[in-house]
């Protein structure tokens, strides 16, 4: 028997565990617009308050998948994999990770997001790469696909980098609208059913997680990460996934550069072999874990040397070729990236003032400059500058001696990119002695 949908709410502010049934009528109802929206988010705050056992997680996810269409690749005749980053500042890894994993012959479909607050978002980042588009409109590298053009672009190339579709977990879409307005996104089953319901909506065998600590993270300490990352683990498994999920840290930014086209640039150096090292070890080791719960490889460790070997031999920058020219791009973007990418008019270098060492680099504070230069979005529909945004040439640990360079600003007037360099300058911490970092690497939940 169906419970009302005022009943559910009420069993849920009392604490009482939901039958699978009951979360399943819920959404069911909500995308069916039998359920309004006050109920809803009376039902995700009574989620904040009481929580949700494992099961009705699991459940909650389940229900939400089952909203929209599921993508399926038993016909593809090779493994899948997929990588999902809880957000932060310069992570810009599955950019370069698609490729190198796809040139291991593990098919990629993945299905990104768009930046919002003082995170970078994928899908604007490979939006920064100009071309002539897929009919020849000019739109450049276009990440709005049909499934219909998703699917024959994974049998074709062996990845694809897309936006969410309407027909891909609408419940989400509108639960996460309506959470955002309702102080209700804080909530660890919430989060885990939204994530992984996008996630599997797409299809892969394999799943590995990144799940950000620190101040530019939506998880602030480590603790509240691998809660996050244990539930996110449990459910993903419990839908029949292989999941990993990585603990890494986001005290600082990852990388050097920060900003869309910048971030483009940078990933191209990782896919020359180059590039900075913390970008790349996250390149390395996430990549290494695609390949070993696809099946490809026995051990992290090969995975980790396969990886390697596609950053270092070009196929997997030849990889990225393909699918930037699949997808509307220039492909010339992999050979010379700044006669694709814009560059911003004005370049303002950041100068040491006296001699140090550079103790911290507040992500967060990177983040938010960065925003404000017009490199990201504070809400969904404000629009993104693709060019601006700075190139870190000191990070913590690094020594200075007066007037080297710290950082470049890059931005559109001089206005502007004084106003960043002060926002930037107050986001290094300089003095005597080594740094206190996390980690790169803090725990990692199978």
């Amino acid at each position: 028997m169906s419970l009302r949908t005022v009943e559910i709410i009420a069993a849920k502010r009392d604490g009482k565990e939901l039958p699978a049934s009951a979360l399943q009528q819920l959404i069911d109802g909500f995308v069916a617009g039998t359920v309004p929206d006050y109920q809803m988010a009376a039902f995700a705050m009574a989620v904040v308050w009481r929580g949700m056992t494992a099961a009705e997680t699991a459940a909650l996810l389940e229900a939400m998948l089952k909203s929209g269409d599921e993508v399926s690749w038993d016909d593809l005749g090779v493994p899948t994999a997929d990588k999902h980053s809880t957000g932060g500042v310069g992570d810009k890894v599955s950019i370069p990770l698609a490729p190198a994993v796809a040139a291991c012959g593990v098919a990629v479909p993945m299905i990104s997001g768009r930046g919002l607050g003082h995170t970078g978002g994928t899908l604007d980042k490979l939006e920064s790469i100009r071309g002539p588009g897929r009919d020849g409109s000019g739109k450049g590298f276009e990440t709005r696909l049909s499934l219909d053009d998703f699917r024959e672009l994974v049998r074709t190339t062996g990845m694809g980098m897309i936006g969410q579709t309407e027909r891909i977990v609408p419940a989400d879409k509108k639960l996460y609208a309506l959470r955002d307005v309702t102080a209700t996104v804080e909530s660890i089953p919430l989060i885990v059913a939204s994530i992984l319901s996008k996630k599997l909506a797409e299809g892969a065998g394999a799943l590995v997680l990144d799940v950000k600590v620190g101040s530019g993270a939506f998880m602030k300490t480590r603790e509240d990460a691998l809660a996050l990352a244990t539930a996110m683990v449990k459910a993903g498994q419990a839908a029949g996934r292989k999941v990993t999920a990585f603990l890494t840290a986001m005290d600082r930014p990852l990388g050097t550069h920060i900003g869309n086209a910048l971030e483009i640039a940078e990933s191209v150096e990782i896919l020359r072999g180059g590039g900075p090292d913390d970008t790349r070890q996250e390149v390395v080791r996430l990549g290494g874990e695609m390949l070993r719960l696809a099946g490809r490889v026995a051990t992290l460790a090969e995975g980790e040397a396969a990886i390697a070997a596609v950053l270092d031999n070009g196929a997997a920058l030849g990889k990225f070729r393909e699918m930037v020219q699949a997808q509307g791009g220039d492909p010339r973007v992999a050979d010379d990236p700044w006669s694709v990418l814009e560059r911003a008019p004005v370049v303002l270098p950041l100068r040491a003032d006296g001699a140090g060492t550079v103790l911290a680099l507040d992500a967060l504070q990177v983040g938010l400059a960065a925003v404000r230069l017009g490199a990201g979005r504070n809400r969904s529909e404000d629009e993104v500058d693709m060019a601006v945004g700075f190139i870190l040439h000191k990070k913590p640990g690094s020594h200075f001696l007066p007037g080297e360079i710290m950082a470049e600003i890059h931005a559109r007037t001089p206005e502007a990119a004084e106003a960043a360099a002060a926002e930037l300058r107050r986001a290094f911490v300089v003095g005597e002695g080594q740094p206190d970092l996390l980690p790169l690497w803090l725990d990692v939940v199978h």
